[in-house]
């Protein structure tokens, strides 16, 4: 079996194409790995905004009006 520098320096002397191809293969395996505590954190952090708006700890704006301030701040309009 080969060590992980040797694999390494062999992937980085393939043509761009194939180096992507392993690289979003090797992202795709992690993904699998993860996806179930990265959700439930969103979920969580989803849970935890909406009670946050829910009890009056954070106020909300109009997206109307913070387009037309950051209109004005940026555009001069």
């Amino acid at each position: 079996m080969r060590d992980t520098n040797t694999l390494l320096a062999e992937v980085l002397e393939l043509p761009e194409p194939d180096r992507a191809e392993v690289a979003a293969r090797i992202l795709e395996s992690l993904d699998d790995i993860h996806e179930g505590t990265v959700d439930e954190a969103w979920a969580h952090e989803l849970e935890r905004r909406a009670a946050a708006v829910d009890s009056g700890e954070v106020v909300t704006s109009d997206w109307n009006v913070i387009r037309q301030r950051i209109e004005r701040d940026i555009f001069g309009r």
